[in-house]
Parts: structure tokens; C-alpha cells; sequence
């Protein structure tokens, strides 16, 4: 049996769907147009009747204006119990109120069910999600951070909405910086291949010093130029101290992926290596590369500069690189979405990348249709100072010393409450994390993501406002008045009933009912900030029903204790789709 439909707009569009096609039969494919209301008329409003009465004006019809159509959409509404009331206001606006019995069952089955019987239903089974991407021999700074935060967070959405996400980690591993490392490796460290590991140390240290002899010393430039060639040409030795100089960066990578709770299945630029010619032979035979000034290129309408494919010295790039790999997602991973997470300077590179595959017939033409490919764009992150966030010698700032800062002002303002008093030390240690952390991801997920925005701790590490800090202890005093009125939450779920008198309650459990679709529109339009919005306005909606509606030893208590139940469950979820961890005392 087909899971029933759990998204609240979608449902109200089919009851809308069956009135369109009664009202204008002569009109084929008319798309019911529902939105949420914000007006005090309703809580859902279908917007067809001006944009129908555009296309029928001046034909035969029986209808003399928008207001008439609408009132003719209204009649001809399915019974439903979803629906309370229905009336037209304006131009043939419908609003509808949804049944106050109906909002309570809705929830109640969701506590008895699960939550994942609200997880939307999406027209996909599987995508790649390209994300995070750091160059190994160098240390992973703030700008990896938006793409890893940001990349996990769409992972998660369209992994609860039952799509098999392959979560890919494009790291930098291949290039001309290798020939320089691996011959400022065999010059200080000529017994490299006795230990196990490397003994290089620190590799920024290390990187560091192999670029200064590069830029100051032409014989060793000339050396590791050769040392490039040797290893693209795949002699052993090259290749033995490439792999192990990316297996000491992967291990530090892995120590902040595992910090922030990311999960990813390294395919770095080396392996798509081996695709590129039968690749580029494909687009050579349908006429799209040709020759300019020596390098090969494919030239796009719409782009003031081509797509360069092969170098003028016969070398491989980005682009070769990128379209290897986007025809390696669609034939053999056979993925229907590929979503490339990267800094808005990206764009037109991956656009270019797009177009030049949906000229080879890889992509079809229209945004519409699968497989597709999305860049997922994101603006910088700055300094109070409104500048690129840097240390104060001018460096990038490292990420991890980013989330040591963030756990120790995390943890010393636990303290300054009197929770090293209260708790063990591994409790202050994990809620410190799970703070610190979550306020660092919050703060940057909260933003619309193609702009840019200041990192300042004050702001996030904020126990009011829109943060993470004042979501997670909301969380937690949900769970505390629960835990404090002694009943058993899990029995209730099945022997108490939601019921929605007050119009706080009522608003509470509406609010809840849309996680779904707020869930599909952050994934559809690869937002997250739309889900962020979401948690927030919960939040407000909950503190607003407990301050009106006494919970514990009221006449109600049970109704109000699913309904504290439901919206910390609901909070959880969201929690966990944006990567942060929840609290559950505080």
C-alpha cells in the first residue's frame, strides 16, 4: 500500500485539483496554486481564480470575474474532513480552515507512527552530493567549512526523504603541487619509505616550506615540474610518496569530520583520471571540442569566454576533471540529481560544466526534467570587521582552532552557570560540544546561503534570538517539564487524545503539521535557512502555548503533554537534518 501523502499543501492541492476540473472543464491541466496563509481568513489559500478568469475572459463563459470562479472553486470542493470552512476573499481568493479534530489525529498518528511517516515523498532515488572538497597538504580553514556544513545538511534532508545520497568528498589530491612535495619530500626525508608513516610532521609546515624553495630556487622548480610527469606517468616510487602524503591529510581531515558529526566517501580529482580521454573522445565525436590557440575548447552560447578542456601543453584541468566526473555520476553511480556545494565564485565554471553536458545529451534541457545537475553556491564568511575572516597575521583562519574556541566559550559559560557542579565532567564536556558546535553550524545555516555572513561567537554562542544555543535549551525545558510531571509519555501516546480548543494549541499543532513540506521546499530549492525559519517560528509557537496554556496539573494536561511530546519530536528532527546535536538538560 502506497504511504499516504504527508505533505499538507500537497493534499490540499489534490482537493483543489478535483474542484479545478469540475469549475473549468474546457481548461486542461490547470495547477492548483496553494499557499499557506498569513491573513487572518485562513490557513491555506488557493490563488487560480484571477489567472483562470486571464484565460477565459472574452471566450463563452458563465463566470463574470475572479470573484465568481472562486466562489465556483468553493462549491465544487470535495467533502473532506480535513476542512473546516472554506470562503472567497478579493479577486476569488479561496481560503481554507483546516478541522481542528483533524490537526489533532494528524499529530496524534504521527506520535503512535513516527516521524518518518512525515518524510516527503521526492521523485527521485538516488543523487550525488559533491561537497566539502578540501586539497590535501593543506589544512582545512573556514571557508571548507561552509560547503562541509551545508553539503551534510541537504545530505541529511533528502536522506530522511528516503533518497540514497552518495556523499562525495572531490578532494584536491592530484596537480602540480604534488611534484613539489613529493621532491621537497625526498630531499628532507630521504628514508621516507622505512616507517610506516612519513615522519613530515607538521604537513602545513611542511607545505609551507616546499612552496618557498619552488618560488626561490629554479633547479628544484625544474625538478618538481619533472616529478609531476613521473607521477602522472606512474612510476612507483612517485606513486608510493603521493599516496602517502594524501593518507597524512586524509587522517586530518577525518579528525574535523568526525568534530562535526559529517560522514563522506572520499572520490578525489585522481580518480576520475583514467575517464577523461574516452570522455573527451565522446564530445570530440558529437563536434563540441575544437581547437583555439592551441588548447582544446568547447564554446557555449550565453558564456563570453569557452570551456577550456585540454591545456595548450596538453595537460588536463577542472574542467576535464569535473565533466569526467559528472558523466561518471550519470552512467555509472546513475544518479538522477548531482549537487555540487561550492563558494559562489564556482558558478559560472559549473554552469559552463552543465551546459557543455546537456549539449552532449547528458542533461536534458530543461530544469524541469531528470537526471539534473545543481550548483549549490554560497557566499564568504566574514570578520566583524565586514572583511574575509582571517587570523591576525593576515592567514586564514584554521578550522579547528574554530571549534576549540567555539566548545571553550561553550563550556565556560556552563560553568558560569554552576553545571560543573551538577554534572560529571563527560556531560559538560559533550553539552559544550554539542553547543559549541551546534551554534557554529546554526549560525551559518540560518542565512540565505548565497550571501555572505559574519562569523562573530558572541552572536552565535547567544542564549537568545534566532540560535542555536536558545533552540537547543527550548528543547531541553520541553523535555524537563515532561519529565517533571511524572507521567508516562510513552503509554499516553496511546491511551490519551490531542485535543485543540485553544487557539495557541491550535496554532501549535498547524505549525507542526507543516514540517513536511517546509522539509521538501528547503530540499527542492536546496535552502536550508528555509528549515532554520522553521525550527524558529516552532520554537516561538511552543513558548507562546505554554505561556497561555498551563500544562502539568491542568484539566488538559494529558491533550498538552502529546502536544510537548510532539513539538520536542519534531524539534529533534530538525535538529538532526542540520547536522546539531540535542540537549536534553540543561
Amino acid at each position: 500500500m502506497a504511504a499516504e501523502e504527508p505533505n499538507l499543501k500537497r493534499k490540499l492541492a489534490k482537493l483543489f485539483e478535483a474542484s479545478l476540473k469540475a469549475t473549468v472543464p474546457n481548461v486542461p491541466d490547470v495547477e492548483p496554486l496553494v499557499a499557506a496563509c498569513t491573513a487572518k481568513f485562513g490557513d491555506y489559500q488557493c490563488n487560480n481564480a484571477m489567472g483562470l478568469w486571464a484565460q477565459i475572459k472574452g471566450k463563452e463563459t458563465e463566470f463574470r470575474g475572479p470573484p465568481s470562479i472562486g466562489q465556483a472553486i468553493m462549491r465544487n470542493l470535495p467533502q473532506s474532513e480535513m476542512l473546516e470552512s472554506c470562503s472567497v476573499a478579493g479577486p476569488g481568493f479561496v481560503n481554507v480552515k483546516l478541522s481542528n479534530s483533524w490537526i489533532a489525529k494528524s499529530v496524534q498518528k504521527m506520535l503512535i507512527e513516527g516521524i518518518d511517516t512525515w518524510a516527503p515523498q521526492l521523485p527521485i532515488k538516488r543523487a550525488v552530493v559533491d561537497f566539502s572538497s578540501p586539497n590535501i597538504a593543506k589544512e582545512m580553514h573556514v571557508g571548507h567549512l561552509r560547503s562541509t556544513i551545508i553539503g551534510d545538511t541537504l545530505a541529511r534532508m533528502l536522506e530522511f526523504s528516503h533518497v540514497e545520497v552518495l556523499r562525495r568528498n572531490h578532494v584536491g589530491d592530484w596537480g602540480t603541487q604534488f611534484g613539489m612535495l613529493i621532491e621537497f619530500l625526498f630531499e628532507t626525508v630521504p628514508n621516507w619509505e622505512d616507517g610506516k608513516e612519513i615522519a613530515i610532521g607538521d604537513l602545513q609546515a611542511f607545505y609551507k616550506a616546499s612552496r618557498e624553495r619552488f618560488k626561490n630556487d629554479p633547479d628544484f622548480k625544474e625538478r618538481a615540474q619533472k616529478a609531476v610527469v613521473r607521477l602522472q606517468g606512474g612510476e612507483p616510487n612517485y606513486h608510493r610518496a603521493w599516496v602517502q602524503i594524501c593518507e597524512i591529510s586524509r587522517k586530518e581531515f577525518q579528525r574535523i569530520y568526525r568534530r562535526l558529526g559529517v560522514h563522506l566517501e572520499e572520490k578525489g580529482e585522481s580518480f576520475y583520471n583514467p575517464y577523461i580521454p574516452e570522455v573527451l573522445k565522446e564530445l570530440t565525436g558529437k563536434n563540441l571540442i575544437e581547437d583555439s590557440e592551441g588548447a582544446r575548447v568547447i564554446f557555449m552560447e550565453g558564456f563570453n569566454i569557452p570551456l577550456m578542456v585540454v591545456k595548450s601543453d596538453g595537460g588536463y584541468n577542472y574542467a576535464s576533471t569535473d565533466l569526467a566526473a559528472l558523466w561518471y555520476r550519470l552512467n555509472e553511480e546513475k544518479a538522477e540529481w548531482i549537487i555540487y556545494v561550492t563558494d559562489v565564485g564556482q558558478q559560472q565554471h559549473f554552469h559552463m560544466v552543465f551546459k557543455a553536458a546537456n549539449r552532449a545529451g547528458w542533461l536534458p534541457d530543461d530544469d524541469k526534467s531528470y537526471p539534473k545537475a545543481s550548483h549549490v553556491g554560497f557566499g564568504l564568511v566574514l570578520g566583524e570587521d565586514g572583511k574575509r575572516f582571517r587570523t591576525r597575521d593576515t592567514e586564514v583562519v584554521p578550522l579547528v582552532d574554530l571549534l576549540d574556541e567555539a566548545k571553550s566559550r561553550s563550556k565556560a559559560a556552563l560553568i558560569e552557570r554552576g553545571k560543573n557542579v551538577e554534572w560529571t565532567e563527560e556531560e559538560l564536556v559533550q553539552t559544550a560540544e554539542a553547543v559549541g558546535y551546534g551554534a557554529v553550524k546554526y549560525a551559518d545555516l540560518k542565512n540565505n546561503r548565497t550571501t555572505n555572513y559574519t562569523f562573530s561567537f558572541d552572536q552565535m554562542l547567544n542564549d537568545k534570538g534566532n540560535t542555536a544555543v536558545y533552540l537547543l535549551y527550548a528543547h531541553a525545558r520541553i523535555c524537563s517539564i515532561i519529565r517533571k510531571s511524572g507521567k508516562d509519555i510513552e503509554g499516553l501516546k496511546n491511551t490519551g487524545e490531542i485535543v485543540l480548543a485553544h487557539a495557541d494549541e491550535r496554532a501549535l499543532g498547524l505549525h507542526l503539521l507543516q514540517f513536511s513540506e517546509i522539509v521538501e521546499e528547503a530540499c527542492t530549492n536546496l535552502l536550508p535557512n528555509v528549515l532554520c525559519e522553521y525550527l524558529y517560528h516552532l520554537s516561538e509557537c511552543f513558548t507562546k502555548f505554554y505561556s497561555n496554556c498551563q500544562v502539568v496539573g491542568s484539566a488538559e494536561e494529558t491533550s498538552r503533554l502529546l502536544l510537548c511530546e510532539a513539538t520536542a519530536i519534531v524539534m529533534r528532527k530538525c535538529f538532526y537534518l542540520l547536522g546539531i546535536v540535542p540537549v536534553f538538560k540543561i
